[in-house]
């Protein structure tokens, strides 16, 4: 996959050569791996339930790319972390307030 890093979101495209706009929600270091928490940049943000998926990045040569998480303990691990450092956030702005 190819990506395009913007501000908070980004532009992917797959093997099929199909396009994705995406928000970056959070991104979090597991095992010295970065991951990105990502949503379709045109969801609904009132919708009850949104759509997110975990991907990681890794090295292709000398360009980052995203892959899917295929372990499923590793998944969980770095959705744990996610969660933790997205709750903290919230709580941190909330004290700011």
């Amino acid at each position: 996959m190819e990506q395009d890093y913007g501000a908070n979101y980004i532009s992917i495209t797959d093997e099929d050569g199909v396009e994705y706009e995406l928000e970056v929600l959070s991104t979090v270091t597991y095992k010295g791996a970065e991951y990105l928490a990502l949503t379709p940049a045109d969801a609904d943000e009132d919708a009850e339930e949104l759509e997110v998926s975990i991907l990681k990045s890794v090295m292709d040569g000398d360009e980052p790319v995203l892959v899917a998480v295929e372990d499923d303990a590793e998944l969980e691990a770095v959705y744990d972390l996610l969660m933790q450092t997205m709750f903290e956030d919230d709580e941190s702005e909330d004290l700011t307030l």
